[in-house]
């Protein structure tokens, strides 16, 4: 990959250097997209630096990490924050309303589908932090979220070895699936969900 130079060669080298932290630590501050930190874990775990479980356990834990942190902004901060700091971690205000119309409209359960959606998997923390949404029902769902899509990139990352910097072009075709169930599996909690109102004001 040829963009793969100057800063980002040097923070890879960084992660390499760390080990498991490295990829923890990659994916809770993302400055590098987390299918590059997952994908470069993999291609470590086919050196055989560390494990592929290990791997994706950490991986795992730095997603949750990053989004209690975002989590703790909408909680602590608001909009406030968002509005006056956000671009410095690339959410804009108007991803945020999008986010927070979300959550107020399906509840808590967006949490675990919006991470399957390309920038609403941050963002949706911030409103879930906004409406208090209980803190451990947050992470269950980010955690249960998390995993499938550290087990996906690190497993391809693993298999292209060292033509992991490819994953781009290979992600495509299971990527595309998951954010397909992950709509359907909205669509079946928005009917739950009418359902469930319907039921109650009967």
């Amino acid at each position: 990959m040829e963009w793969i130079s100057g800063v980002l060669h040097d923070l890879l080298l960084w992660i390499e250097s760390l080990g498991y932290f490295g990829i923890l630590i990659g994916l809770m501050l993302e400055v590098i997209p987390s299918e590059i930190v997952l994908g470069f874990g993999g291609y470590l775990v086919s050196k055989g630096d560390i494990s592929y479980i290990g791997a994706v356990i950490f991986g795992t834990i730095g997603a949750v990490g990053q989004n209690w942190i975002l989590y703790a902004i909408g909680r602590f901060g608001g909009r406030p924050i968002v509005e006056k700091y956000g671009k410095y971690i690339k959410i804009k205000p108007k991803h945020v309303d999008l986010a927070e119309s979300w959550f107020n409209k399906y509840g808590s359960g967006i949490v675990f589908t919006a991470r399957f959606v390309p920038v609403m998997r941050q963002v949706i923390s911030i409103p879930a932090g906004m409406a208090k949404m209980p803190f451990w029902l947050f992470t269950g769902l980010t955690a249960a979220a998390s995993l499938p899509w550290s087990l996906l990139f690190v497993y391809l990352g693993m298999k292209l070895g060292d033509q992991w910097e490819t994953i781009d072009e290979v992600a495509g075709k299971y990527v595309q699936p998951a954010i397909l169930i992950a709509l359907a599996l909205l669509i079946v909690y928005v009917i739950f969900k009418i359902m469930r109102s319907r039921g109650k004001s009967v």
